[in-house]
């Protein structure tokens, strides 16, 4: 399956991006998402909450690491893992994520490198948004002030025997 290539115009559209793809996940689904600060990780996965249906705000679990969202209904729970403050894979295996994987559908923030050991099967979303800035801390730092504006260049890859059949480009456009 060759890749998936959407380019989102702001936050906004990131979440009903998600929302979309929450439509064809399914309980044991893992998605990496990888791309830089203010790219909009935690707009998709709260998009895909939605789409879920699961309850709790969706939010950046940097400090407490992983949080799990109960199903409002009969789909699955949402486990939301923030791995970037993880440093080896011993850390994330403490988290004893491999309990919730085959009843959740497990989104790992910063999980390049690591979360890729969860599952064989697993979808690897990269989000990349352009900065106006000049690369100065300054810059860079007004850049993110406004995070929600500016398009995302997203690029979605299906890994596995999950998804052979799964007319990603249908579903979620690309």
């Amino acid at each position: 399956m060759s890749d998936v290539h959407v380019e989102l115009v702001d936050a906004a559209s990131a979440r009903t991006w998600g929302r979309a793809l929450a439509a064809v996940l399914r309980a044991g689904d893992l998605v990496v998402l990888t791309g830089p600060l203010g790219a909009g990780k935690t707009t998709l996965t709260q998009g895909i909450g939605e789409g879920l249906g699961v309850r709790g705000q969706v939010a950046s679990p940097t400090f407490i690491i992983a949080r799990v969202h109960p199903p409002t209904g009969q789909g699955p729970a949402m486990v939301h893992v923030d791995a970037y403050r993880l440093g080896s894979l011993d850390e994330l295996d403490a988290l004893d994520l491999d309990t919730s994987l085959e009843e959740s559908v497990t989104v790992v923030e910063w999980g390049e490198g690591l979360a890729e050991v969860l599952a064989e099967d697993r979808l690897e979303i990269l989000l990349d948004r352009p900065h106006g800035g000049t690369g100065t801390a300054l810059a860079d730092a007004e850049d993110l002030t406004d995070a929600a504006q500016g398009p995302r260049h997203v690029t979605v890859r299906a890994v596995g025997e999950r998804w052979v059949g799964v007319d990603l480009p249908t579903a979620v456009g690309g």
